[in-house]
């Protein structure tokens, strides 16, 4: 099964182009006849467009030595991850039809992508499915909370099994993982925000009495977008995640009285102009304080070090979302997710950019220059996932 948009013009190859590059039968009778889609919502096949059929020796580019069994296979393809990561090229062998993926930066070591070019057609529609709630997904559209999402999951692990003999590839059990998360919290419109965070859903993951939530006798006076001032009050904000400490002992400072009361050795000229309208709500690690806009409910970042101010969040409802997204990560099936964290912790970092800016875009706005949840999410040294 494979999936071409009837708008776009397929990748198809001729027999000449193939010529002893493919000798697997069903893989040379797909490329020279329905062809290969330019672009999916998770990979491209464009660079056979702009490169022609390519040998892994000839496309990679870097210090090492590749074994003799893999510098003849063929570059077809790129990964589609989150921007500002490496993209990874999709490698395919020739006589057995085996799809793998490597860095040409270092393709040394190929990693399991799909046993055939069909059937990576087919999970990627079947992803794509997913994302837009249609086809066998189609029957979850509207439905949101973690037992939406953990049938999401069943559902996605099923269809990758069947085509892998229960031997899914570390990138495709990332994408059932982690993927479906994104179901856990409906839209907020509503209240006013990005998202719908349900008050037990962060007591059920964070615990009951470690979720701070705020009185009116806690939020300083330019405090005044009202749907931030009712999360904090009903839903809140975990008192302790992963990278993140939520200011619980006293009423929320503006930034401007935290450093006053708190800093006192740091200058105040360094601080944001309109430092009486950011709320301090918490830290997170290497000195950045998590504030929110109390005009606009934007959250963002005032980096100390560089007296500099970033955005976080779309709102305090996105940002519950994210904190809640890194801590269930670290539940799921420890099996799985160490095998992840080990072989392919840059594919399960892509999975969770891909689930956080599906919800909330800030991460990959033009005008955002840095994002510390993209940057905290790629650093597999840090160990974050």
């Amino acid at each position: 099964m494979s999936t071409i948009d009837a708008g776009t013009p397929a990748i198809r190859l001729t027999e000449a182009e193939l010529d002893r590059h493919v000798t697997h039968r069903p893989t040379r009778g797909l490329l020279a006849g329905l062809g290969l889609p330019a672009r999916t919502d998770l990979l491209t096949f464009s660079p056979l467009r702009a490169h022609g059929l390519r040998t892994l020796a000839d496309a990679a580019d870097g210090p090492f030595h590749l074994a003799e069994e893999l510098r003849g296979r063929l570059v077809i393809g790129e990964l589609l991850n989150p921007p500002g990561m490496e993209r990874e090229s999709i490698l395919l062998d020739g006589d057995t039809g085996e799809i793998t993926t490597a860095y040409l930066s270092d393709a040394s070591d190929p990693r399991p992508f799909a046993p055939s070019l069909d059937t990576l057609l087919r999970f990627a529609a079947v992803t794509e499915e997913l994302a837009g709630l249609r086809g066998r997904f189609a029957s979850l559209a509207g439905q949101y909370g973690p037992k939406a999402a953990a049938e999401a999951t069943r559902r996605l692990l099923a269809l990758f099994e069947e085509g892998t003999h229960g031997e899914v590839p570390p990138y495709w059990k990332a994408a059932a993982l982690i993927r479906p998360l994104g179901l856990v919290a409906g839209p907020g419109a509503a209240q006013g925000l990005t998202l719908d965070v349900p008050a037990r859903l962060l007591d059920q993951e964070f615990g009951h009495g470690r979720v701070a939530r705020f009185e009116e006798v806690d939020f300083p006076a330019t405090l005044t977008h009202e749907p931030t001032r009712r999360f904090l009050r009903e839903t809140g904000l975990p008192e302790q995640a992963v990278l993140f400490h939520a200011d619980t002992d006293v009423p929320l400072p503006t930034l401007r009285e935290y450093f006053t009361e708190e800093r006192v050795d740091y200058p105040l000229s360094e601080l944001p102009a309109h430092c009486d309208h950011l709320v301090r709500l918490g830290y997170l690690v290497e000195d950045n304080s998590l504030v929110v806009d109390g005009r606009t409910g934007a959250v963002l970042t005032f980096s100390e070090p560089e007296a500099a101010l970033y955005p976080l969040n779309t709102d305090v409802s996105t940002l519950a979302f994210t904190l809640w997204l890194l801590h269930h990560e670290r539940t799921i099936d420890e099996h799985l997710t160490h095998e992840l964290t080990t072989a392919a912790y840059d594919q399960l970092a892509a999975a969770m950019l891909h689930t956080l800016s599906a919800l909330d875009p800030t991460g990959t706005l033009p005008d955002t220059t840095w994002h510390y949840w993209t940057e905290l999410f790629q650093d597999e040294a840090g160990g974050v996932l």
